[in-house]
């Protein structure tokens, strides 16, 4: 049973995390510039005061117990305040460098990284970015369990400890194959997807809820295709080339995904159904003027943005 009155030390959160990261002694140990008895003492400390087994250790394997893994995003959030605290006082905390875990919506992915990873290259050489690309929901769970250091996903996102500074917003276009009536069209009305079978993403991919709020906004009922799942917007485009429906798609996306097949676009008239980008982190984060410096880097990289965003 653990001591509620027990505060662990950073240098045993500092080694359940090498450790947990690494899965070796020896390479955390290396990692934290201290010996393995050393680590291997500070970890047994931390265990024995919280009365939780957080390694489970072998002679083949380290693993993280279940508890472990409860209990590791945050220790790297207490970490990452203590540093960004740190850092702060040292008059540095709105540099960023070394690792950052960034997560993007696999709609945006695809479409920002191939010119945003070149320009963090250029501006910002000291960083590292790990690129986690998933759906909306686990993004958010992922930073605030201190796994991930930013996100780059459609605004609002609506969760309560997180700061959100809006990007840039895109506009929706139609896509259609390209024999369709609709193809090349201009200054449609939102109304014109109640009299069309509609493609959407598999459920918890924020696109197809956008979709769905924007034909409820206009009470339209599109005819949805709801026995053509798929989890990408290329294979949702592709669907549309093979004359299975039509959907709508964020202008950043229409160049590339609308090269490959005989497809088309059509335009709506304003105000132009669209979505707000942003880039989302903790709000407990000491790097808030570095993750501004980051906004403004993915603002002005970003391809197919409509409006930039004050």
């Amino acid at each position: 049973m653990s001591d509620h009155s027990y505060q662990p030390t950073l240098s045993q959160l500092r080694a359940f995390v090498a450790i947990a990261e690494c899965r070796h002694f020896g390479t955390a140990a290396a990692r934290l510039g201290v010996s393995q008895p050393t680590l291997s003492q500070a970890l047994a400390s931390l265990e024995t005061g919280l009365g939780v087994p957080l390694i489970e250790r072998s002679t083949r394997r380290v693993l993280v117990t279940g508890a472990g893994e409860r209990l590791l995003g945050q220790a790297k959030v207490s970490l990452d305040a203590v540093d960004g605290f740190v850092a702060a006082a040292a008059g540095v905390g709105d540099t960023l460098s070394g690792l950052l875990r960034i997560g993007l919506i696999p709609t945006v992915a695809p479409y920002v990284l191939p010119t945003l990873l070149p320009a963090l290259r250029a501006e910002m050489p000291s960083l590292v970015p790990h690129v986690v690309e998933d759906q909306t929901a686990r993004l958010l769970d992922a930073l605030r369990a201190g796994t991930l250091d930013v996100a780059v996903l459609a605004l609002p996102s609506d969760a309560p400890g997180l700061v959100e500074i809006p990007l840039y917003t895109e506009d929706f276009v139609l896509v259609v194959p390209d024999s369709h009536d609709l193809a090349g069209a201009e200054g449609l009305s939102p109304g014109v997807l109640d009299e069309l079978p509609l493609l959407l993403l598999d459920e918890g991919h924020c696109l197809r809820d956008q979709t769905l709020d924007l034909c409820r906004s206009i009470d339209a009922h599109p005819s949805i295709a709801g026995d053509t799942r798929a989890t990408s917007l290329s294979t949702v485009v592709q669907c549309v080339a093979g004359g299975l429906g039509v959907t709508l798609v964020p202008q950043s996306a229409v160049p590339v995904e609308t090269g490959r097949g005989p497809l088309a676009t059509a335009t709506f008239a304003a105000p132009v159904p669209g979505r707000t980008i942003g880039l989302v982190y903790r709000s407990s984060s000491a790097h808030a003027e570095g993750y501004a410096q980051l906004a403004e880097l993915i603002s002005a990289t970003a391809p197919g943005r409509d409006r930039a965003v004050d």
